[in-house]
């Protein structure tokens, strides 16, 4: 499900990230035994029942204590950790990987889910210092990385990224990759380079990838995004008239569609794409702030309001 208040995935049932806790390790060993654990494999994937819900041991099933676990934070006193399997010795074959599980688990499961994917995979990333290339030990309860040879600190990294609906007044620019299926189609996206603005951004990103130039860029949402760890930053921004899509090195194609074909595209089962001698486009998931963007749009143009 994408959510249970918000329009799109990782967002609702967020944890109380309880910074005072991270140096505080007699308190957190003291929350071990009763706490709940997220246990991921080496490809981000959650451990997992036989039903394929979320299976996330106490402590005391574990055993020992908080060791190398980064603390997530706390859902009301239980405390939450993030480990990897492979330090444990449990043998549960069941996984669920994280788009699966946004669209199956309770938003608090995918939510807390997302985080510790985060978190694992910046751990398994970054082991060893940028500055001298001394391992790091982490410390403050897997939240800092700290250089014991050069003394650099080392803090979670999150790649910002703008995702925007651009509008000429009456169609939706939309854009697809070499990779994707057939017919899939979705809005510009591209990270945020060092020196810009996110209007900045909007504005190099949507041009270098479509050759349309845009103003009026309008901040709305946002979404944490653990593939692997990017925060997509949403935008509505308006194209210069008369401007022309040509599709930059990054995409197969770009076209403008107007409200008919976005509102069938909509309707269609997102994972079904048209078959040959079909007409209609296939549209992102609804675990996206990607397809919010898109109903935002939809519902501007229409008249109607789409609220988050």
């Amino acid at each position: 499900m994408a959510g249970e208040g918000s329009p799109f995935a990782f967002i609702d049932g967020a944890l109380d990230r309880a910074d005072h806790l991270r140096d505080a390790p007699d308190a957190l060993a003291a929350r071990w035994p009763r706490a709940r654990i997220v246990l991921l494999d080496d490809e981000g994937r959650a451990l997992a029942d036989a039903e394929g819900a979320l299976h996330a041991p106490t402590g005391d099933e574990l055993g020992g204590g908080p060791g190398t676990a980064i603390f997530l934070g706390l859902r009301d006193d239980e405390a939450w950790f993030a480990q990897s399997l492979a330090t444990t010795s449990i043998a549960e074959p069941h996984r669920m990987d994280l788009r699966s599980a946004a669209t199956r688990w309770p938003a608090f499961d995918a939510t807390v889910f997302a985080q510790a994917r985060a978190m694992l995979h910046w751990h398994a990333r970054h082991r060893f210092c940028s500055a001298c290339g001394f391992e790091l030990a982490f410390v403050r309860a897997g939240w800092l990385g700290r250089c014991a040879q050069c003394g650099s600190e080392h803090y979670p990294r999150t790649d910002q990224a703008i995702i925007v609906a651009v509008s000429d007044g009456q169609r939706l620019l939309l854009g697809r990759q070499r990779a994707w299926p057939a017919r899939r189609w979705s809005v510009i996206a591209g990270f945020v380079e060092p020196g810009e603005s996110l209007e900045q951004t909007v504005a190099r990103e949507v041009h270098e990838e479509t050759g349309v130039r845009v103003r009026n860029a309008r901040y709305v949402a946002s979404q944490p995004w653990a593939f692997p760890g990017s925060l997509m930053l949403g935008f509505l921004a308006d194209a210069e008239p008369g401007a022309v899509p040509v599709a930059g090195d990054e995409l197969e194609d770009v076209q403008w569609f107007d409200a008919d074909a976005i509102r069938a595209g909509l309707a269609r089962d997102w994972t079904v794409v048209p078959g040959e001698g079909e007409e209609g486009i296939a549209l992102s998931a609804p675990i996206s702030i990607a397809r919010w963007l898109i109903e935002t749009w939809l519902a501007q143009v229409s008249g109607s309001v789409v609220t988050r």
